[in-house]
């Protein structure tokens, strides 16, 4: 299996129509090769290409910003000496000074298959300004870690932001190359656009089920963010995310970051048996484990969590299409509203820079996933039947972008 980025190195034809153009990049820490070369480098040791500046997106170029909505500043790069321009700092767009150097964008980023995940918002952005400024964006494809599966409730009107690039639901299944697509159509934008494709990607090969895990495609998990810390956090995240909105811990400051959560205050084992007598087919194609943490940093640093552990490593239990992990979490949340009914669940605070929301009705893009939660008659039963309506309708919607 190839990526795009060994593609467009390994062919010379690839990179034809680049001859005579500035070239810019966008990327992060995992954007390697097989043999763990950034391509930055990689793409500055080509003799015919010329590269004039690089872009970094949240976390920056280098992934050192360990949290969330914390800054990172432009900046020269010291070995070749060009412009690495930060679209995570004083703007989330970049600006005309910034599109000055270069006229073709190669996006070279993994993302983890998440609306919520920030990287196709910044892909969304950089393709609406070189339709403004007549710049092209090829994107040098990469897999899709939690596959082709779709789930989640789709992003209403009027609630676009940084973490809601557009109305498709949480976990979306497709490449950043196909959303490039799909952005383009849905945007009705008029833009040079291309996608080095991949070569042999297997979203429905076991055992990694959109990454390369075979004898003889196996590729090294690099973290394309902080807390995104291997496979198993890339299958979960869809749902872990959700506890970014809320008091619960998310295994920030522990070692399995959005694999689990907890508080110091709640009952686990209470809250995964009325989590079975919910819907217990909602817990389908995973394990749930009793643990406790004691995060170093973040929400309840240094208090011991009851908490519970997400397990989708082992191929034994381990059921790709039938695993719902924005469900799941859902579900802990009805649950513990069950258990608790006054707990303090939801956080409130600008999360993202987004003002007067609640910060779980943010990432969900709207408030109908927390009003099921609290509504004591809501049953499983009814979200489900509005999910399953969205992730219907967003099948339909996405398949003509599909390239694989």
């Amino acid at each position: 299996m190839k990526f795009g980025l060994e593609r467009f190195l390994e062919d010379p034809a690839l990179r034809a129509p680049l001859k005579g153009r500035r070239v810019a990049l966008l990327a992060h820490p995992a954007s390697v090769t097989r043999e763990l070369t950034h391509s930055m480098d990689a793409l500055a040791a080509l003799p015919d290409l010329q590269l004039t500046a690089a872009f970094g997106p949240q976390h920056g170029l280098r992934g050192d910003k360990q949290d969330n909505m914390v800054e990172s500043p432009d900046f020269v790069d010291p070995r070749l000496g060009i412009p690495v321009f930060s679209l995570y700092g004083e703007v989330r767009r970049p600006t005309d000074a910034m599109m000055r150097p270069w006229d073709v964008l190669l996006v070279d980023l993994q993302d983890l298959g998440c609306r919520i995940y920030t990287f196709i918002t910044t892909l969304r952005y950089v393709l609406e300004a070189a339709a403004a400024h007549g710049k092209a964006v090829w994107v040098l494809d990469r897999p899709n870690p939690a596959g082709r599966p779709v789930e989640g409730l789709m992003l209403r009107e009027s609630w676009e932001s940084f973490v809601g690039a557009g109305p498709m639901p949480m976990r979306h299944g497709m490449t950043m190359g196909e959303l490039g697509h799909w952005f383009i159509d849905l945007l009705k934008l008029d833009v040079e656009y291309r996608v080095i494709t991949m070569a042999g990607w297997q979203p429905e090969v076991a055992p990694g089920f959109g990454w390369p895990m075979g004898a003889d495609d196996w590729r090294t998990w690099v973290n394309p963010s902080p807390n995104a810390a291997n496979l198993l956090m890339a299958r979960a995240y869809a749902g872990t995310v959700m506890l970014e909105g809320t008091t619960l811990s998310e295994g920030r400051g522990t070692t399995r970051p959005l694999e689990l959560f907890g508080a110091p205050d709640i009952d686990t084992r209470r809250l995964l048996a009325d989590m079975h007598a919910l819907a217990p087919e909602w817990l389908r194609g995973c394990r749930l484990r009793e643990c406790w943490f004691e995060p170093t940093f973040h929400k309840h640093v240094g208090q011991l969590c009851a908490g519970v552990q997400i397990h989708v490593e082992d191929p034994s239990h381990y059921e790709h299409a039938a695993f719902r992990p924005w469900r799941l979490q859902a579900l802990a949340f009805k649950a513990l509203r069950r258990q608790a009914p006054e707990y303090p669940l939801w956080r409130d605070f600008p999360y993202e820079y987004e003002l007067g929301k609640l910060p779980i009705d943010v990432i969900n893009g709207s408030p109908l996933l927390r009003e099921w939660v609290d509504d004591p008659k809501a049953m499983p039963a009814e979200l489900d039947a509005l999910a399953a309506a969205d992730e219907a309708a967003w099948m339909q919607m996405r398949a003509p972008h599909l390239l694989y």
